[in-house]
């Protein structure tokens, strides 16, 4: 059992990116389809998909790469852990990585950035940064 499955799915990311694999494969949840939607919106990750395989629902991110290929994605950061949660105010909110990266922020309106979360004066739970 898998006590923290968005850092799994962080770190099966992060390693496919390393590898310079294609796309990486992960257990499907709603929570995860959202991070991915987000990574996708900001232009991480080319696309992504819910497939059904061995009546499991499996989330399949493709990654994205330059032309020299290197991966888009430097690194993702868990920030929130099962063990010590860290919520943040809508002021609280800092740029990742000079304003190059992006938080993604769990709030009341739903899962969103946190240059998002900023404009609309609503803070919530910093699960990780990317950049």
């Amino acid at each position: 059992m898998n006590t923290d499955p968005i850092a799994d799915m962080l770190t099966r990311i992060r390693n496919a990116v390393r590898a310079r694999h294609p796309r990486a494969d992960m257990p499907a949840s709603n929570l995860k389809v959202e991070i991915a939607r987000i990574l996708k919106e900001e232009g991480y990750v080319s696309t992504y998909k819910v497939v059904d395989e061995n009546k499991r629902r499996v989330l399949r991110v493709f990654l994205r790469y330059t032309a020299d290929k290197r991966g888009v994605l430097t690194d993702l950061r868990r920030v929130s852990r099962p063990g010590c949660r860290r919520y943040v105010g809508k002021n609280e909110i800092k740029p990742v990585v000079g304003g190059m990266g992006v938080s993604i922020l769990s709030t009341p309106r739903g899962i969103m950035t946190g240059q998002t979360a900023r404009k609309e004066g609503i803070g919530g739970e910093l699960l990780c940064e990317v950049w």
